[in-house]
């Protein structure tokens, strides 16, 4: 019987946190950077070691094929993303991605034949914080191409995408590239929660039955510059009163009303940013999310109306940019099951749950059977430095992807 080699697992797992290690104890290892280049290698010696076949598509995804029974039956794939926040953590991505090594090799170990072809997959890009669109590798795979704009993406440092693109495949010069978009029959990925709800409950496993969708804007607040102590409140045209306005109101009713919704303003900015002038325009970013469409519809009308009430309260013009959408997904029924039941064989506690965030799996599950499975992490944080995950957890959680997917196997 395939069995997790836990000693294994967590070694790989600190050898990854290594490459980009941060002081306090995170990794900066955001995509096609030097240290994604590196941790990519890494990854692709340790599976040919092993005997795996690999291969890499034209958006620096990174496959890991162990051989089924059928050559010609599409595979069952599994893993994640390597690539990481600024200041992000050691387990974001890199568990997924190496549990799924880890169920390789254990299957491996064993001599199991399976009937089709199991294989590793690290996608490129998920968090996007180098290079937008997030998740560019998964969207990439299930369009079949990169899109042009995708390509003339940069970075803070002016570099296209196109380029890094280039530089890491020719970082791989013995593993063949393909254009993206091969078969595939399903698809499992483990990551941790990145949120509170398994801790607290004690639970061990979060069985993902979809991910909210989600909806960011940019909205721009016009209003007139004028001098701090000399303009009357009678004479102003101050945005960032009407932008105030709008927020007060907008975190007063949207969240308390419906717990399912999710709105959050992470940038906002004042042109022309001096301290003594009255701003002309006033910029900040929403992220709303919702596990429906309806939903997501419903708040974002709502969004607008408050905005332009604002606006025509202080004298101001309102422009809302929807800059991206992702839809909800609903992960089929027996995939979850697979799941449930993978941890019940593992003996592991397990509740199912809706993910909060996107993932890779929001675009696979276009176009096959997907799922994921959740592992705690301590307080709920991540996209931080202090993330951390019990390395109990960490075995536990690959001894639930290994059976899960050998029940799916069978």
């Amino acid at each position: 019987m395939p069995k997790i080699d836990a000693a294994r697992l967590l070694a790989r797992l600190d050898a990854f946190a290594a490459i980009g290690a941060t002081p306090k104890g995170g990794v900066d290892r955001q995509a096609l950077s030097p240290e994604d280049r590196q941790a990519r290698a890494l990854l692709a010696e340790l599976a040919a070691a092993r005997g795996f076949a690999l291969r890499q598509d034209t958006a620096c995804n990174l496959f890991a094929r162990r051989a089924g029974a059928d050559a010609d039956l599409p595979p069952l794939l599994i893993g994640s993303h390597l690539d990481s926040q600024p200041t992000g953590g050691r387990f974001d991505g890199a568990l997924g991605v190496l549990a799924a090594l880890e169920v390789l090799e254990a299957l491996a170990d064993a001599g199991v034949s399976t009937p089709c072809p199991v294989e590793l997959v690290s996608w490129t890009n998920e968090e996007g914080s180098r290079f937008q669109p997030g998740a560019l590798g998964s969207r990439a795979f299930v369009e079949g191409g990169l899109r042009p704009e995708w390509l003339q993406a940069r970075d803070a440092a002016g570099m296209t995408l196109d380029a890094a693109l280039r530089d890491t495949l020719a970082a791989l010069p013995g593993v063949s590239v393909e254009q993206p978009g091969h078969p595939i029959a399903a698809y499992l990925e483990l990551h941790i929660e990145q949120g509170p709800v398994l801790e607290r409950e004690g639970i061990a496993i979060g069985a993902v039955t979809g991910i909210q969708g989600t909806r960011w804007y940019d909205v721009t607040f016009r209003g007139a510059a004028a001098h701090a102590g000399t303009t009357p409140l009678a004479f102003r045209r101050d945005p960032m009163a009407a932008a105030s306005a709008a927020l007060a109101a907008l975190f007063a009713t949207i969240m308390p009303g419906d717990e399912d919704v999710r709105l959050t303003v992470g940038r906002i900015a004042a042109s022309p940013g001096s301290i003594n002038a009255v701003p002309a325009e006033v910029r900040f970013s929403v992220d709303m999310r919702h596990p429906t469409l309806h939903g997501l519809a419903g708040h974002e009308a709502r969004l607008r109306t408050v905005l332009a009430e604002a606006a025509r309260g202080h004298g101001c013009t309102v422009v809302v940019e929807p800059l991206m959408e992702m839809v909800p997904v609903a992960f089929p029924e027996g995939m979850v099951e697979l799941v449930e039941e993978g941890a019940r064989q593992a003996g592991a506690s397990y509740r199912r749950i809706l993910s909060g965030a996107f993932h890779d799996a929001t675009f696979i599950a276009g176009v096959a059977p997907s799922t994921m499975l959740f592992s705690p992490c301590r307080d709920g944080v991540s996209h931080n430095e202090a993330e951390h995950v019990e390395p109990g957890d960490i075995v536990r959680a690959a001894e639930v992807l290994l059976a899960t997917c050998i029940l799916w196997l069978k």
